[in-house]
């Protein structure tokens, strides 16, 4: 009987792998079937062309040959953008460009209200602690995770157990950011002094003497207790591309300084450092965008209770808990105005490296 109740989900889950293996299965022999369609044309027509200039008919000029190869070419790669195009515009473009217009509006999406949302973001107690919680967030997450990254990257370079040592720091980078929270909250859970303790920082608290805290009660210490979690999460990130950095600055320029009789805190500052600052760059504006963003360690925590909220989970509250979507439409717009300067800034950085 049991069975006979799960049957129809069962049968929904059968139809979702036939359809994911459909799709998947049909991509790869597109991706496949196609390439080699257009390779054995091309093959033909150069076999043709060289039969027929062999032939003692005359051969098209090398610059019209070149022009329709050209041109072959470029449907191919447009063949293969387009997928990619379309995907871009129905997922990108078009909702950037809805949102933006709804924030314009009010919350039920009929009436043109000017720039009141925009008004009511700069002008409200709540949003505006929301904004200086965010701050707190992009300043603090990415110094201190690409810091932690660098020491990490510093301490386990050439080490004996390095890979060991560097796989289990990148770990909590394949956890999810809701796995993590979920495993951070266990840290900070609370219970009353007269039960044992769950929570590893209460535990560890009442064991130095002091009473069990709700940490994620208590502002704005809740805020920097969660910024830990991020932290945790990226630090991992960091490491890894900055020890890739270390690694390729060339030896000679190594022994050369150590010839020179620079000490460790020398090399680290004069050598180390200029080597790496791009990989540095990189670190810094990865997770910066991914901190301006961050929604899931707030509201699998929290929900943005306790003064802990930040632009990401404000934007949902108003549009989806409280119905406000022109509300929430001017965060998420001022959000993606956050995020603009850096990512010119990295486009920017990345072109002087190639110029170089």
């Amino acid at each position: 009987m049991e069975f006979a109740d799960e049957a129809p989900k069962l049968l929904m889950l059968l139809y979702g792998l036939i359809a994911f293996a459909v799709v998947v299965g049909g991509l790869l022999v597109l991706l496949d079937v196609v390439p080699a369609w257009f390779a054995r044309r091309r093959e033909a027509a150069l076999l043709a062309a060289a039969t027929t200039g062999g032939a003692g008919t005359a051969a098209p000029p090398p610059a019209r040959r070149r022009s329709v190869a050209n041109r072959r070419e470029g449907g191919l790669g447009l063949f293969f953008l387009l997928p990619t195009l379309l995907l871009l515009a129905v997922g990108l473009i078009v909702p950037a460009i809805r949102t933006f217009l709804l924030s314009f509006m009010d919350g039920g999406s009929r009436n043109w209200v000017g720039f009141s949302n925009y008004t009511w973001m700069f002008s409200q107690d709540e949003i505006f602690s929301v904004l200086t919680n965010t701050l707190v967030w992009v300043i603090l997450v990415p110094l201190v995770a690409t810091a932690i990254g660098l020491i990490y990257a510093v301490l386990v370079d050439r080490a004996r157990f390095e890979s060991v040592a560097k796989a289990l720091i990148f770990m909590p980078m394949a956890i999810s950011f809701v796995g993590a929270s979920i495993i951070w909250k266990f840290v900070y859970a609370y219970r009353s002094g007269e039960y044992d303790q769950i929570g590893l920082l209460n535990h560890v608290w009442k064991m130095l003497g002091g009473e069990p805290q709700q940490w994620l009660s208590n502002p704005p210490l809740n805020t920097l207790l969660l910024i830990v979690i991020m932290i945790w999460i990226q630090a991992g990130f960091a490491m890894v591309v900055l020890s890739a950095a270390i690694k390729a600055i060339p030896g000679d320029v190594i022994e050369a300084a150590r010839l020179d009789g620079v000490n460790p805190w020398q090399m680290f500052w004069q050598i180390t450092m200029p080597s790496i600052r791009p990989a540095l760059i990189v670190v810094v504006v990865t997770v910066s965008i991914a901190t301006l963003k961050v929604f899931d360690i707030v509201r699998t925590t929290t929900n943005g209770n306790y003064d802990t909220g930040v632009i990401a989970n404000e934007m949902y509250n108003q549009a989806f808990r409280f119905g406000q979507t022109g509300q929430g439409s001017a965060l998420a717009v001022f959000l993606f105005v956050l995020v603009i300067p850096i990512v010119i800034y990295q486009v920017h950085n990345l072109r002087k490296q190639r110029e170089v």
